[in-house]
């Protein structure tokens, strides 16, 4: 065998193996596996950026808390500890959610909302001024992932602290590896219409083997109850430990 030879069955066995891998992508992205990333954007960066920004007016009593960002049917929101981890399932209960929210009063205005090219498409740094936190700041990094038509699929919201990110220290947009979000984990977000299936088999695989999905379900399942429990068991905690300060 030449060595021409030898490249060239390199070469072949090569391009055999990477359509092999691209294949498998296009199946897992098909299926009802398929993961928020499977996704691209459909709309333009201004549209993922007005939609963080919507988002954070239902949290100020400054803006038209009434006029809300377009939600999908089945959307979640996840808030990392020490905040109450899913705070809402559905498109009626995160408006219910966000209606009681209004009995803690709050500002948002301080804003930096961009678009980025993978999911999440919309990312935000903000910082919250409550009314009963004597005028101090609370600073949030949140993510928002989207489906086709571009509705809000999943919010997750972590305190924009130390230690309590999920990203590096350098890497201020979680662009990098190793960012620990669930909403690139949680089967069925990569469908065209983001739409999840709780007690599917790909969901019941993946709850298997993370206990971070298994949690998700467990609380979806029932979102009012647990999220009635998480605010009991923080108690007046969460503020210093949240918000810093």
């Amino acid at each position: 065998m030449t060595v021409r030879t030898s490249f060239g069955l390199l070469a072949i066995s090569w391009m055999l193996g990477n359509l092999s891998c691209a294949q498998d992508e296009v199946r897992e992205c098909e299926g009802e596996g398929a993961l928020s990333t499977c996704l691209s954007p459909t709309l333009s960066e201004d549209y993922y950026i007005e939609q963080g920004h919507l988002y954070f007016n239902t949290m100020d009593y400054n803006e038209d808390r009434d006029v809300v960002p377009p939600y999908s049917p089945l959307v979640a929101r996840w808030e990392w500890p020490p905040w109450l981890k899913l705070t809402a399932f559905g498109y009626d209960n995160i408006l219910a959610a966000d209606t009681l929210l209004r009995l803690y009063p709050s500002i948002v205005t301080e804003r930096d909302c961009r678009a980025f090219p993978v999911q999440p498409f919309s990312r935000c740094r903000v910082t919250f001024y409550y009314d009963d936190h004597d005028g101090l700041g609370c600073p949030i990094y949140e993510e928002f992932t989207f489906n086709d038509a571009g509705e809000i699929t999943f919010i997750e919201a972590w305190s924009d602290q130390p230690d309590l990110l999920p990203m590096a220290d350098d890497d201020l947009w979680a662009e990098g590896e190793g960012v620990t979000r669930l909403s690139s984990r949680i089967p069925g977000l990569g469908n065209a219409q983001g739409l999840l299936d709780l007690h599917g088999e790909a969901m019941s695989e993946a709850a298997t083997a993370d206990p971070n999905i298994a949690d998700f379900v467990t609380r979806a399942d029932n979102w009012f109850e647990t999220w009635s429990e998480e605010l009991d068991e923080a108690g007046d905690s969460i503020w210093p430990v949240g918000c810093g300060c």
